[in-house]
């Protein structure tokens, strides 16, 4: 099977409305794994049935036993991100700030502290409006070890690929270039950059490839709204060209995009889309490169 991972170096380039019209063409030969679990959203578009459902925890946090704890403020004083305050005559912990050092059980004098595991956040194993599987996931509001619950997704979409005998797995990762980004790439076989042609754009272009180059994985970019700004869609090609990055595609700025979206569809659903055509050859491409 083959591993391709849709990524970006910033926000709001497309991405995740990219690779799920690549999902559509996808249809049953995929499994599609939604790693960006930060702002997890593909779900809007391919409509999961989230027939599984599991916790996943990441991390500790701190939890004061009050029957036990003398108030004695110890864990306080060396507590370096305030997250014990002191309200109503006792010390509690605020699960937000905490960031599960264990430092506070170590000075606690009385052991009034535990550090039981945290619940971060749930995955999901669901079949989509395409035929296929998805695996996808939710970080809990303020939640850390989005890297670990990547790379759960990613085991989980590999797993289930391998019972299937599916061709492909087709991985939305989180835009940037930290922690869940190096656990998208993790394994991949090929990588798709999706930017668009605005100096932002082309900077963190080069930051993400920059990364990508380090795993020396091949990939391949996609400029999406490519005719917004012809002047940096060149420097893209150029820099494309001086990288040895497949031009996969470049997408006009269609509202058909939107339409579709609104209405909880994929681009490439839409047959008089010329943004759809592209897309459709594009796969093809990606498919035969990967």
């Amino acid at each position: 099977m083959k591993e391709i991972v849709v990524i970006s170096g910033k926000g709001g380039t497309g991405k995740t409305s990219i690779t799920a019209s690549l999902a559509w063409l996808g249809g049953e030969e995929t499994v599609v794994a939604d790693c960006d679990v930060d702002a997890a959203d593909m779900h809007l578009l391919l409509q999961p049935d989230f027939a599984r459902t599991d916790d996943f925890f990441g991390g500790q946090v701190a939890l004061i036993d009050q029957e036990t704890c003398t108030a004695c403020g110890a864990c306080a004083d060396v507590c370096r991100f305030d997250a014990i305050p002191f309200s109503e005559g006792r010390y509690t912990v605020d699960p937000i700030s905490c960031e599960g050092c264990g430092y506070c059980p170590r000075v606690c004098p009385v052991e009034a502290i535990t550090m039981p595991d945290r619940l971060s956040g749930q995955w999901f194993i669901s079949r989509i409006r395409t035929g296929a599987t998805m695996v996808h996931a939710r970080l809990g509001i303020g939640a850390e070890n989005s890297g670990k619950l990547v790379a759960k997704v990613k085991n989980e979409a590999k797993r289930l690929a391998g019972e299937q005998g599916k061709q492909f797995i087709l991985v939305d990762g989180s835009p940037g270039v930290g922690c869940p980004v190096v656990s998208s790439l993790s394994g991949a076989d090929f990588v798709v950059l999706v930017t668009e042609p605005t100096v932002s754009g082309l900077h963190d272009l080069k930051r993400v490839h920059e990364l990508v180059a380090k795993f020396r994985i091949r990939c391949g970019c996609i400029i999406n709204k490519a005719d917004l700004n012809r002047e940096v869609a060149e420097e893209i090609r150029a820099f494309l060209a001086a990288r040895d990055i497949v031009p996969l595609a470049e997408l006009p700025y269609d509202e058909t995009f939107t339409r579709a979206m609104v209405a909880g569809r994929t681009i490439t659903e839409e047959s008089d889309s010329i943004a759809a055509s592209i897309l459709r050859e594009c796969w093809e491409t990606i498919k035969r490169t990967a």
